[in-house]
């Protein structure tokens, strides 16, 4: 395996691996590797047979890298990607060499936001993404006149209803990540979208707060799908974490 830091890059609900296209493009280097997998469901990946937990994404991510031949990671999770992330510090943390935490947030669903998710995944099973998502007013992750909406919307609406489902009953039942925060002690970045209502920039400072030495970036311009809307100010950060992370 490849001892120096690669990056892991866990995406966000409800779409897949592409959304790190420009990612990919702008952070893979001769001397960096980039492991952008698709959570089990999506990109084309096999929808699990039965409904996965958090710690089955985390194991799955193990395996991504693995099989890249990445000993550690520096790991991105992006909104969900950020759920799965804490996982996998409670599972894996020897393979965690630096985290960047983007538009997400330590905190359980309450049982409002648990009810929700089940909703959810009942209409999903029932009428679909397009129906589920863009009957109404389109879900907020990026703002209203981003010109981006119309790759986000074909990027989900090519994702099985099934899968997606699956994510929201895995966001359902994630435990809290609060009392992990003090034992983290990787180099450590929080983005966030200076506009994000889903997971506003109080819940980026609570995670640097809680996590000693973290950093964090607001981004302007940008809602919940921050490194869709300002790639090269994310990036930016994300590569300020690379360099402070040590092999």
């Amino acid at each position: 395996m490849n001892d120096r830091p690669g990056l892991l890059l866990v995406h966000a609900f409800p779409v897949d691996a592409t959304i790190w296209q420009a990612q990919v493009a702008s952070l893979a280097t001769p001397g960096q590797t980039v492991v952008a997998p698709s959570l089990p469901g999506f990109g084309g990946t096999p929808v699990p047979p039965r409904q996965p937990s958090i710690d089955d994404y985390a194991d799955a991510l193990v395996k991504h890298l693995d099989e890249a031949g990445v000993k550690r990671a520096v790991v991105c999770g992006l909104s969900m990607g950020g759920y799965v992330t804490f996982a996998l510090w409670r599972r894996h943390r020897s393979r965690i060499a630096g985290l960047v935490l983007a538009d997400t947030k330590a905190e359980e669903d309450n049982e409002q936001g648990k009810a929700g998710r089940a909703a959810l995944a009942a209409k999903l099973r029932e009428v679909g993404p397009e129906q589920a998502f863009f009957s109404a007013t389109p879900p907020p992750w990026l703002r209203a006149e981003s010109p981006h909406w119309a790759m986000l919307k074909a990027t989900i609406l090519r994702q099985p209803a099934e899968a997606i489902a699956q994510a929201a009953l895995v966001m359902q039942g994630r435990p809290d990540s609060r009392a992990d925060l003090p034992s983290i002690d990787v180099p450590t970045a929080v983005i966030v979208g200076e506009a994000d209502p889903i997971t506003p920039v109080a819940n980026s400072q609570a995670l640097v707060d809680g996590i000693k030495g973290a950093t964090l970036t607001v981004v302007k311009d940008a809602g919940h799908l921050v490194n869709v809307e300002q790639p090269a100010a994310f990036d930016a950060a994300v590569k300020a974490l690379l360099a402070r992370v040590k092999s």
